[in-house]
């Protein structure tokens, strides 16, 4: 789920950057600091916009830096356990598919795709029932449930979310169209 949400931090101007317009510099400090990183309350960063400086910046001894307090509103993505969620599948591998949902990635294990044994093409990078014949492959458009996350601050990409579509509703949009 997408979020418009107001943040504040402390941010570290250079002492180079002094004399310059401190505004932009910390909407600069902040959009590079801040943007796709995750923040355990928040979820991931997407954009940093209209930041405010708060009161006198700092200068600790013996740094030369300004420690600055600021605030700023910010477009964040937290998937929530159980939510409902589209996406593109970017990747077939053998145990299941990858697939896009905002700006991250998420597994849809093979057991999880439907109720019927897949058979699983890589080099075709696609998928098939065995008795259904439905058919899933890179680019489809999919609806799936969050059911697993593993949100990691420390390298996003490395995150983990797990969907499924073996629900009602769930799927690629031609399976629910035959039912």
């Amino acid at each position: 789920m997408y979020y418009m949400v107001k943040m504040e931090n402390t941010i570290r101007i250079l002492p180079e950057h002094i004399g310059e317009d401190l505004d932009k510099v910390s909407e600069q400090i902040v959009q590079e600091s801040f943007e796709g990183t995750i923040d355990k309350r928040y979820g991931m960063i997407l954009v940093a916009k209209n930041v405010n400086r708060v009161g006198e910046g700092k200068i600790i001894h013996g740094d030369g830096a300004i420690y600055q307090n600021v605030t700023f509103e910010a477009l964040t993505f937290k998937p929530e356990l159980h939510e409902i969620v589209d996406g593109i599948v970017c990747e077939v591998v053998e145990f299941g598919a990858f697939c896009h949902i905002g700006p991250l990635d998420a597994l849809i294990h093979k057991s999880q795709i439907m109720d019927d044994h897949i058979l699983i093409d890589v080099e075709n990078k696609r998928m098939e029932g065995k008795q259904t014949k439905k058919a899933l492959k890179m680019g489809d458009k999919v609806r799936a449930r969050i059911v697993t996350i593993s949100l990691n601050e420390m390298n996003p990409r490395e995150s983990k979310i797990g969907l499924t579509m073996r629900q009602p509703a769930l799927g690629k949009e031609e399976w629910k169209e035959k039912k």
